[in-house]
């Protein structure tokens, strides 16, 4: 039992001081995306056509790119020859609405709380994750919030294992064509109001396997979908974020 303490004592604190301090994350963390347009001559396309599903677009002034399609895989950064597209270390992606993913001239419209049914949630919010056919990497990294680096319960949060004790559902992946009622009735057994969470690119937009027959292009064709949380995976910074966001429980 001493040994323990000691040990325990020489531990010290480890876990973040996050939202009270701004993360240190690695140069090579791959955040939020910046396009240098003064740089970009928007003729050669070649960005475009690297991206692997389609999340960028040339539009008048310069790429625009749709983060919920968006791997973070680099390709259109090495395709470009004049540096236009790179990634910055801003952990911050969630938003509300599908459409404010979309990266153009003004930056994205991050989530941010409104008052009404998220209040009731602030002190509690307990959700139910479904991996709706994901590749078990975004469902990692939310498992890492529940350790004592983020320990996601000191903000109320928690995530449970029946959907009837929920007020919200996580969902992971593209929702292949075999986890569809699956998805339908956890959605449907959590209780009202209920709140839809999209994780990563697979459950936004399909990701890696858009338009495969065997999957739904996303959660979003069956449920309505309260907060989209980007990335292949997303960091369990950005989620963290996101969930804070939404019920308004830090300011950010």
């Amino acid at each position: 039992m001493y040994k323990a303490l000691l040990s325990r004592f020489r531990q010290k604190k480890r876990t973040i001081p996050y939202p009270k301090k701004d993360p240190l994350l690695p140069d090579r963390f791959r955040g939020l995306p910046r396009i240098d347009r003064v740089r970009c001559r928007s003729v050669c396309h070649l960005c475009e056509e690297a991206c692997p599903t389609s999340a960028i677009r040339i539009g008048v002034n310069g790429p625009e790119m749709d983060l919920g399609r968006c791997l973070f895989c680099l390709d259109c950064q090495k395709a470009c020859p004049q540096g236009v597209l790179s990634f910055s270390n801003d952990h911050r992606l969630s938003t509300l609405g599908r459409q404010d993913l979309w990266l153009g001239e003004h930056g994205i419209t991050l989530a941010r709380y409104t008052p009404g049914s998220q209040r009731i949630y602030r002190r509690s919010f307990k959700i139910r994750q479904v991996s709706a056919a994901g590749c078990n990497a975004c469902e990692a990294d939310i498992n890492v919030l529940s350790t004592v680096v983020f320990d996601l319960g000191r903000f109320g949060i928690q995530v449970v294992a029946s959907p009837r004790h929920a007020d919200a559902l996580l969902v992971t992946g593209p929702v292949s064509q075999n986890m569809a009622l699956a998805l339908r009735k956890t959605y449907e057994a959590l209780p009202p109001p209920r709140i839809v969470i999209a994780c990563g690119a697979c459950a936004i937009s399909g990701g890696p396997f858009l338009d495969h027959p065997e999957v739904n292009n996303g959660v979003e064709k069956f449920l309505p979908v309260d907060l989209f949380v980007p990335g292949c995976p997303p960091h369990p910074l950005t989620l963290l974020d996101g969930l804070l966001r939404f019920l308004g429980t830090a300011k950010l």
